[in-house]
């Protein structure tokens, strides 16, 4: 390869990192929400996977379900980094101009 190719192909690598490190805080801003247990619990993630927000109804309270209860969180929030997962993954993509990159999931951080 010639020297001006390899420079070229450095200059678009870095600019495919500045790209990714804005992504990151822009994921940061964006969120996804999930429920669970027909909207008894609903769970907030941003787009980095980082729980936000969790919104019980107060009937699920009043039954006083207490295993019901953490089943439903447990799977509300497994779900909602899962969309946060999803979502990052499609922003990078979109980045990467549909191109493969090793490592994909790897490069906001780990969920």
């Amino acid at each position: 390869m010639n020297l001006p190719g390899l420079q070229e192909m450095l200059r678009q690598a870095q600019q495919l990192q500045q790209r990714l490190g804005q992504l990151k805080s822009d994921l940061a801003q964006r969120t996804v929400s999930t429920s669970t247990g027909g909207g008894m619990v609903e769970v907030t993630a941003d787009g980095t996977g980082r729980i936000v927000r969790i919104e019980i109804e107060p009937e699920i309270l009043v039954a006083s379900d207490r295993e019901m209860l953490q089943d439903l969180l447990v799977a509300g929030v497994n779900s909602a980094r899962e969309a946060a997962q999803r979502m990052a993954r499609e922003a990078i993509q979109e980045i990467a101009g549909g191109l493969p990159i090793a490592g994909m999931d790897n490069l906001l951080g780990s969920f």
